[in-house]
């Protein structure tokens, strides 16, 4: 058979398939125009173009046409003169001819010229023979060391970094050891028996393609499940899918919070609220909340105060515009510094101290902003506190001495 005949039987078969397949002609039409007569290498050119730069060994991107399944195989319609072939498990469902799909390019067979293509995201059955760099294989971890992790694929060893292994540090890599793994391969020499693989880099990939998902649906007010990935000082970090929140101490619990490590640890699976979004920062940043998701406490204990009634309290903490002072377990209300006493009081310091009882006539109750307004001045209960922290140690000694009456004296 010369080579135009071959071709032209080529042409018969793929014309055929694309008719058992049930492939109108006006579908077919906008497929060649879309396609036209495009090669493996322009695929390649192509997608780098497309991108950029690519990666070395990462694989070109094309949409196809899903043509038939024959037994495990889906084949797909690239162009006219451009076939692909795809492995049926990587699909959930069987997918119907004529659906278009983007698959990954693995390599084009050299005996046929067809397309050996993959799902994005989908796993190749590694054979060793046909191992590329850049390939997505599953392998599966037999051990560790002090570098990361022992790997087999296809019955050869291959090693696996710690830094590679996932998005974030892993303390202990044997809890990995005996499961299998979607890899892709970052370093390979056949010759050596040599091949490295990365974990990372593929989730890397997938949480990219999350994250712009994640964004095009984010909205403040929406409530979410998250994972602890990192906690500091000021808060902790939480993967919501795609890309990390921060959750600010102050939004972790109504109490206040001094160490986050006390209220989350790494891994810990959390319910978050969406604060806020800044997508104009590179990454961009979202805020979260845990506390928004659990009934405030103050409210119900406000619920016991009303205006107008004289309480007993506890001076917790002093301010230049006055202090605070604790009605109940866990609810503070602040006296100004004017609602301190009758007479002008220049310094909080001089009128009450962390530590003293008092009594107090609640001004106001606001739950909304959890804020209570309280005067000690009009409870009547501060003039013999103050008087008391006024009075000269001096003179209480000669008041001790000659009791309370108007002291006499003089010279000579």
């Amino acid at each position: 058979m010369t080579p135009e005949q071959d071709h032209g039987a080529a042409d018969d078969a793929s014309q055929e398939a694309r008719q058992a397949a049930g492939l109108d002609a006006a579908l077919q039409a906008e497929i060649d125009a879309a396609l036209g007569e495009a090669s493996f290498e322009d695929l390649i050119e192509e997608d780098a173009k497309s991108t950029g730069s690519r990666k070395p060994g990462a694989r070109p991107k094309r949409e196809g046409t899903i043509v038939s399944i024959r037994d495990a195989e889906v084949l797909i319609e690239f162009g006219p003169k451009l076939q692909g072939v795809c492995p049926l498990p990587q699909f959930k469902e069987p997918p119907v001819p004529g659906t278009r799909i983007t698959f990954v390019i693995e390599r084009e067979d050299p005996n046929d010229g067809i397309l050996v293509c993959s799902l994005t995201g989908g796993v190749q059955k590694a054979q060793w023979d046909t191992i590329e760099l850049g390939q997505i294989i599953e392998a599966r971890c037999t051990g560790t060391n002090t570098g990361g992790l022992e790997m087999e694929v296809a019955g050869h060893p291959a090693f696996m970094p710690a830094g590679h292994v996932a998005l974030h540090h892993v303390p202990d890599l044997t809890i990995f050891v005996g499961q299998k793994m979607p890899c892709q391969v970052i370093e390979l020499d056949l010759a050596r028996n040599r091949m490295v693989l990365s974990r990372r880099d593929m989730l890397e990939a997938e949480r990219a393609e999350a994250r712009t998902t994640l964004l095009e649906t984010l909205e403040p007010g929406q409530v979410l499940d998250a994972v602890i990935t990192r906690v500091q000082p000021f808060g902790a970090f939480a993967d919501i899918g795609g890309m990390d929140g921060l959750i600010h101490v102050s939004e972790m619990s109504w109490q206040r919070v001094q160490d986050p490590g006390l209220i989350v640890k790494v891994g810990d699976a959390v319910a978050v609220q969406v604060l806020s979004i800044d997508a104009e920062q590179d990454p961009p940043r979202v805020g979260l909340g845990m506390k928004q998701l659990t009934t405030d406490p103050m409210h119900s204990l406000m619920d016991g105060f009303a205006e107008g009634d004289i309480v007993e309290g506890t001076v917790t903490r002093l301010a230049d515009f006055g202090c605070f002072v604790e009605i109940a377990k866990g609810v503070d209300g602040l006296v100004h510094i004017s609602q301190l006493s009758n007479d002008h009081v220049k310094k909080v310091a001089s009128v009450v101290q962390v530590g003293d009882k008092v009594s107090v006539k609640i001004l106001n109750v606001d739950p909304s902003s959890r804020r209570i307004g309280l005067s000690i001045k009009q409870a009547g209960g501060s003039e013999s506190s103050a008087a008391e922290r006024k009075e000269d140690p001096m003179m209480a000694k000669l008041k001790a001495k000659f009791g309370d009456g108007p002291l006499k004296g003089g010279i000579g």
